[in-house]
């Protein structure tokens, strides 16, 4: 990111108030903020913030850029794509991964805008459910595909490392949109393709 959008994003345009509000609340744990390793905290917290909240610049309609004509009529698949994001409701990270599946209908994006899409998605506060909809619901509004499928795979730091403490545990939540919805031979394909 250049320094002219670094300037533009929400982040950057809200820089000194986020720099201080992370001092206080560094203070407020009972920090010592002019000590010589938390003298820069506030900044890097910050810089942090701009790369793991970039979703809120991003306008997801456009993430997908252009579409191709195509006559590709049967199933695609782009699994795998590894996410990062944060609870809303802890501010705790979480991450997995998200799997997609769609049957064109005439319309096909390139590969990487999918990965693109998906970190638009995820770089902000979510909780896992959202994610999943929105992903299928842009897929679904931009491409107008027969019909799109996502699951996306969750480890929740909110719930591995505190409260009930349950390391390991994960969250696996599906979006069907169309044609997967009806038709329960196409559902199983994606499904087992994904192992």
């Amino acid at each position: 990111m250049s320094s002219t959008e670094y300037k533009n994003s929400l982040v950057g345009k809200n820089r000194e108030q986020l720099e201080y509000h992370v001092r206080e609340i560094l203070r407020l744990l009972g920090e010592d903020v002019d000590r010589e390793g938390l003298l820069e905290t506030p900044a890097r917290v910050t810089r942090m913030y701009e790369e793991i909240f970039a979703g809120y610049d991003a306008d997801l309609r456009d993430v997908l850029g252009v579409t191709f004509d195509e006559r590709h009529e049967e199933l695609v698949i782009i699994k795998d794509i590894v996410y990062y994001s944060q609870c809303e409701h802890h501010m705790a990270p979480f991450f997995g991964k998200i799997h997609i599946g769609y049957v064109p209908s005439g319309k096909v994006a390139g590969l990487s805008k999918f990965a693109r899409l998906v970190d638009a998605v995820t770089r902000k506060l979510q909780v896992q459910e959202r994610i999943t909809s929105e992903i299928a619901d842009i897929l679904e509004d931009v491409l107008k595909p027969h019909g799109v499928m996502v699951v996306v795979e969750g480890e929740h730091l909110c719930m591995c490392s505190r409260g009930v403490k349950k390391y390991g545990s994960k969250t696996i939540t599906s979006g069907v949109r169309g044609s997967f919805r009806t038709d329960s031979t196409l559902r199983s394909e994606f499904l087992s393709l994904l192992k």
